[in-house]
């Protein structure tokens, strides 16, 4: 049976893979990059796979660092309720979780 960090980490690779799976936003600086580097930005995340101990302490592939074009980028992966109210009770559990990815530029986090 899977630990509860390794169903958070498939569902976070799922979503970093399909944002359909959970909720997507973006940070105007991301938006001002224009709709094909973005476009090739969310190809770049769906395949990342430079998680460590520096970005990634508890192993649920939530947070990734990289350059793009010249231009540090990051993305996080947040943990709410279904009603995006509070925090998930459990984000292990894709029932009770909506998960929220966002892309921004490390200047704007």
């Amino acid at each position: 049976m899977s630990t509860d960090t390794d169903r958070t980490r498939t569902l976070n690779d799922e979503l970093r893979k399909n944002f359909l799976a959970g909720k997507a936003v973006m940070t105007p600086g991301i938006a001002a990059l224009g709709e094909d580097a973005v476009q090739r930005l969310l190809q770049t995340i769906a395949v990342y796979d430079d998680f460590c101990i520096a970005n990634d302490p508890h192993g649920e592939h939530d947070f990734g660092a990289f350059d793009f074009d010249g231009v540090e980028v990051f993305f996080k992966i947040d943990y709410f309720d279904k009603d995006l109210n509070l925090h998930s009770p459990d984000p292990s559990d894709a029932a009770v979780t909506e998960r929220v990815i966002t892309l921004m530029l490390a200047e704007e986090y």
